[in-house]
C-alpha cells in the first residue's frame, strides 16, 4: 500500500496543540484506522508545528485536501520532512497501561524501541509503562520509540504526556 502524504500548516506553535488538532482532524475527516498522522517542527522566521497525514488512497487524499482547505487550513502535497513524530499510527489505541516491549512491537506500527544511554535495545520482556502517551519518531523509514529507564526495571517513553513549560518556576 502506497501512502499519499499531505502537510497541514495550521500555524500551531506547540506539540500538545498539534496533537489535539491531529485527533480533531482525524475525527472530522472520519479517517480510517491505521492512518499515520505526524507532527513536524518547522524552524525559520515563523517557528511552528506542521502536521502530516499519510493516507492509504488517492481519493481519500483528494477528499481530505478539499475538506481541509475548505476549513481554512493551508494544505500542501507531501510531508514536510522524513522525521515526523507519530501521533496517529496503527495500533496506537492499544498502547495503554503497562506492556512488554514485545507487545508494543507486535501490537503497533512501532518497529524498534531504543533506550537512552544504552547501546542495545531492551529485552522483549521488559515492561514499558506507557502513561497512555506513546510518540515514536520516524528514523530511516521505521517508527522508533525512544524510552528511558524508570523504577523497578521498567521503561517509560522519553516524551512525557504533560511537560513542564520552560521557565515555569520563574
Amino acid at each position: 500500500m502506497t501512502p499519499y502524504d499531505l502537510t497541514v500548516d495550521a500555524g500551531v506553535r506547540d506539540l500538545r496543540a498539534a496533537d489535539h488538532l491531529l485527533h480533531t482532524l482525524a475525527a472530522e475527516l472520519a479517517l480510517p484506522e491505521g492512518v499515520f498522522g505526524c507532527t513536524h517542527l518547522v524552524r525559520g522566521e515563523r517557528p511552528r508545528v506542521a502536521l502530516s497525514l499519510a493516507l492509504p488512497s488517492e481519493p481519500l487524499l483528494r477528499t481530505a485536501q478539499e475538506r481541509l482547505t475548505a476549513g481554512g487550513h493551508v494544505v500542501s502535497p507531501g510531508a514536510p520532512d522524513a522525521v515526523g513524530r507519530a501521533v496517529l499510527y496503527p495500533g496506537v489505541s492499544t498502547l495503554t497501561g503497562t506492556l512488554t516491549v514485545a507487545e508494543v512491537l507486535s501490537h503497533s506500527a512501532i518497529a524498534r524501541v531504543t533506550v537512552l544511554g544504552t547501546p542495545g535495545g531492551p529485552a522483549p520482556d521488559t515492561p514499558l509503562v506507557t502513561r497512555d502517551h506513546v510518540r515514536p519518531q520516524w528514523q530511516h523509514d521505521e517508527l522508533v520509540l525512544t524510552a528511558m529507564p524508570a523504577l523497578g526495571g521498567t521503561l517509560v517513553p522519553f516524551e512525557v504526556p504533560e511537560p513542564t513549560p520552560c521557565c515555569a518556576d520563574h
